[in-house]
């Protein structure tokens, strides 16, 4: 008897024990996840930069209120990317010096705008190999510096954008784009920074200015071509290829989201961390989420309260940029995802929504952010194969 119950005394313990694993377990994976967030969404306090964005949104409220003055709002984003990124890309130092190089940076991204407005009406084989091959170039571009290879990413992001405003213009009557207006809009936002850091380095009495984002690289030094990093370039223009691909060559409504919120959530260099991918990729869903809700709010709207909602999310876009850039090293998650909501505002408002549309435009994200993990995924691996190569 004893025997007996002592087995069974055994059993019940074990079944008791195999009964608790479960709940012990739930509460660590909870906790693991907790942890993984906070990491993601962690802040630091001292990449808050309020006059960087202020003086960012008092500059761009020109150029929104040039073209709400002419009645061409569908050049706006050309000319808040081209100021946006002409100020990103500023080196600092002598004038001389920043005004050649935002000069040599707008014209390079001039004859980008002109490149991808210019296809976006062709064959969509011709949108997904020129959308692979450029941004092939600007992930081979580290083999000239770090802050060269920055410069190359900022064009490269706004490429992919032009590339998918021009796709979705020509799918519509209304309103009508033309190419030589978008490389002017594209121009004239960067010569709105050389004009304005013209204005104050004379009332600074002409003395030298410190770069104005002083948190991205200014190494200029040459870097070699490793194998890991050729093919990370090589695998990121492939999926921003298969994005162009999937979004212009099936011809999906609103599909044209694929490739900005891939282009949004891919890591842009192999040695950026985990950390920073997964960023990119929760910002890229949070931005997408908040602007599908947005673009919804003018869709029963019709006549002049139609008019004053677009025009309130116009500005509402200006803001979400102006906090893009002052969140930018506060958090880089959020960053991200007011840059997304801000751009996909801006690039769907010329057309109206509704629930289906919104369905339609969540689902390409999550394409579009499925193809960026893919990718990540698929770049750590490449990581840890390098690193365990002797």
């Amino acid at each position: 008897m004893r025997d007996r119950s002592g087995i069974c005394g055994d059993q019940t313990s074990e079944a008791a024990m195999a009964g608790s694993t479960t709940p012990k377990e739930t509460p660590a994976i909870r906790k693991e996840v907790a942890g993984e967030l906070s990491k993601i969404f962690s802040l630091h306090a001292a990449g808050l930069d309020w006059p960087r964005a202020i003086l960012f949104l008092d500059i761009a409220l020109v150029p929104m209120l040039v073209f709400w003055a002419i009645g061409h709002e569908q050049y706006l984003l050309s000319a808040l990317f081209g100021l946006l990124l002409a100020a990103l890309d500023d080196p600092g130092g002598s004038y001389g010096r920043r005004a050649a190089r935002i000069a040599v940076f707008a014209l390079v991204g001039a004859g980008l705008t002109a490149l991808g407005f210019a296809i976006g009406g062709t064959a969509w084989g011709w949108l997904v190999v020129v959308g692979f091959a450029v941004t092939l170039a600007a992930g081979l571009a580290v083999a000239f510096g770090v802050r060269r290879f920055a410069t190359a990413l900022l064009l490269n992001v706004w490429f992919i954008v032009a590339l998918a405003l021009s796709f979705q213009l020509h799918q519509h009557a209304r309103p009508t784009s033309h190419i030589w207006a978008q490389v002017l809009a594209w121009s004239g936002g960067a010569a709105l920074w050389i004009a304005v850091t013209f204005t104050v380095w004379l009332i600074r009495g002409r003395e030298d200015r410190p770069q104005p984002v002083t948190e991205l690289p200014d190494d200029t030094s040459r870097q070699r071509l490793t194998g890991p990093v050729i093919t990370f370039a090589v695998i990121r223009a492939g999926g921003v290829a298969s994005a162009c691909a999937l979004a212009f060559g099936l011809e999906l409504s609103y599909g044209y989201w694929i490739p900005i919120a891939a282009v949004i959530a891919m890591k842009p260099s192999l040695e950026q961390t985990t950390l920073v991918a997964a960023q990119r990729l929760a910002g890229a869903l949070i931005g997408a989420a908040a602007a599908s809700l947005l673009i919804l709010l003018p869709a029963s709207e019709t006549g002049t309260k139609l008019f004053a909602m677009i025009r309130g999310l116009e500005v509402v876009a200006l803001v979400l940029l102006m906090h893009a850039v002052a969140i930018r090293f506060w958090n880089y998650a959020l960053s991200s995802a007011a840059v997304a909501a801000g751009v996909l505002v801006l690039v769907s408002l010329p057309h109206r929504s509704d629930y289906a549309v919104e369905g339609y435009r969540v689902l390409w994200t999550a394409c579009g952010v499925a193809i960026g993990l893919g990718l990540m995924l698929l770049a750590g691996r490449l990581g840890k194969r390098d690193d365990e190569t002797p």
